[in-house]
C-alpha cells in the first residue's frame, strides 16, 4: 500500500508540475481591421482622405501554448477545443522562445507591408522598387544598401520588382552592367557592378546580391497598430481593410465578416496554418462570413461552425469581388 500510494504520488506530481514536449493549438483573439485594438485605430492613414466604414473586416489567429504539463494537455485535449502536436512541428530544434517570436513578428511586419502595396497597387498607386537585402561580399555590397531606391539596371528601367530579374536574364557572371539608383533624398547615381557567378546553380545569369521589394511610391502613411500578433496570416484582411478605408462606398455594409490570408505584393492570396481554429474564433467573435484562401476550403469546411458561411477567395481582387456579390445579395464563390 505504501508502494502504491508513493507510486500516485509520484504520478500526480509528474503529471501536474513535468512539462511534455507537445503544444496545444486553438482558437485565438480575432481583431477587426476596420476597428481599434487597445483604444487605438487597427489601420491608421494619415496624410490622405479616408472614407467612413461600417460593420467588421476581423483577422484572425490560433492561441499556442508550449508550456504544458501532462494532465494540462489531458484537460486541453479533452476539451474538445483544443489540438496537441508534437513541439518540434512548431519550433525547430535549438530554437528558443525569443527567436521563434522574432520570426514571428517580421513575418508580421512582412505581412503589413505586403498588403498596403496590394491595397494601393490595386487602387492604381505608383510603386517603386527597393533594395531589400544586399548579399555580404557580392557585387552589390559596398554599392547599394538596405533601403535604396532601384530605378534602372542594365539600360531598362525599373518599375516593378520582376523588371530586376528581366533585365539580368541574358548576362553572365564576369560581365559589367550599370545600376542607377537613389539613397535616401539623394540625387540618384549611376554605378558599374560587375556580375559574379550565381549561387544557384540552375541559374545562368550574373549575380547582382541583392534582394529588390515592391513598396508604394505614395505622399501619405499607413501603419498598423496591433501588439503581440506574429506571423503572415492576417495579409489579406489588411489589405482589404486599407481598400475600404481609402475608397467611398462600404465594402462590408454592416456585416460581420472574418477571414484569414497570407498575401504577397501583387495580391495573391496563399493558404494558412490552423485554419479549423480560426473559423471557430471567428464565429465566436460573431462574424458569419468567413474569406477562405482556395487551398484551405477543404479544411476549413470540415470544421465550419453553424451559421457560417465560407466564402473562396484566391486573390485580393476575387476577394473584393466577393464582397460586392455578398453586398448586392449575389451568392458569390463559396467553398
Amino acid at each position: 500500500m505504501l508502494l502504491s500510494a508513493l507510486l500516485v504520488i509520484a504520478f500526480g506530481l509528474t503529471g501536474a508540475f513535468v512539462q511534455v514536449p507537445y503544444v496545444a493549438i486553438g482558437p485565438g483573439p480575432t481583431f477587426d481591421t476596420l476597428g481599434q485594438a487597445g483604444g487605438t485605430p487597427v489601420i491608421q492613414i494619415s496624410g490622405q482622405q479616408t472614407y467612413p466604414t461600417s460593420g467588421e473586416l476581423r483577422m484572425t489567429t490560433v492561441s499556442l501554448n508550449d508550456q504544458i504539463t501532462l494532465f494540462g494537455a489531458l484537460g486541453l485535449w479533452a476539451s474538445g477545443r483544443y489540438a496537441l502536436a508534437p513541439r518540434e512541428e512548431y519550433f525547430k530544434p535549438g530554437e528558443s522562445d525569443e527567436q521563434v517570436q522574432q520570426e514571428n513578428v517580421k513575418e508580421f511586419q512582412d505581412s503589413q507591408s505586403n498588403a498596403e502595396v496590394a491595397a494601393l497597387r490595386h487602387l492604381g498607386y505608383p510603386i517603386k522598387v527597393l533594395t531589400q537585402e544586399v548579399v555580404a561580399g557580392s557585387p552589390a555590397d559596398k554599392v547599394l544598401a538596405a533601403g535604396d531606391r532601384l530605378l534602372d539596371v542594365n539600360g531598362k528601367p525599373i518599375a516593378q520588382e520582376d523588371d530586376v530579374r528581366t533585365a539580368l536574364a541574358d548576362t553572365k557572371a564576369g560581365q559589367t552592367i550599370q545600376i542607377t539608383f537613389q539613397h535616401g533624398t539623394d540625387a540618384p547615381r549611376t554605378s558599374p557592378l560587375t556580375l559574379a557567378a550565381n549561387p544557384d546553380p540552375k541559374q545562368a545569369q550574373g549575380f547582382m546580391g541583392l534582394q529588390p521589394i515592391d513598396r508604394a511610391d505614395v505622399p501619405f502613411d499607413v501603419k498598423v497598430s496591433l501588439q503581440e500578433v506574429g506571423g503572415p496570416s492576417a495579409g489579406l484582411m489588411f489589405a482589404l481593410a486599407i481598400v475600404d478605408r481609402l475608397t467611398p462606398g462600404d465594402m462590408a455594409a454592416g456585416e460581420h465578416i472574418a477571414g484569414t490570408g497570407e498575401i504577397n505584393e501583387k495580391g495573391d492570396v496563399g493558404p494558412i496554418g490552423g485554419i479549423s481554429f480560426k473559423v471557430v474564433g471567428a464565429r465566436e467573435a460573431g462574424a458569419t462570413v468567413f474569406l477562405t484562401p482556395e487551398s484551405n476550403c477543404a479544411e476549413a469546411e470540415a470544421a465550419v461552425p453553424d451559421g457560417m458561411k465560407l466564402v473562396k477567395v484566391t486573390n485580393l481582387d476575387s476577394a473584393l469581388a466577393a464582397l460586392d456579390d455578398l453586398k448586392a445579395g449575389r451568392p458569390g464563390p463559396s467553398c
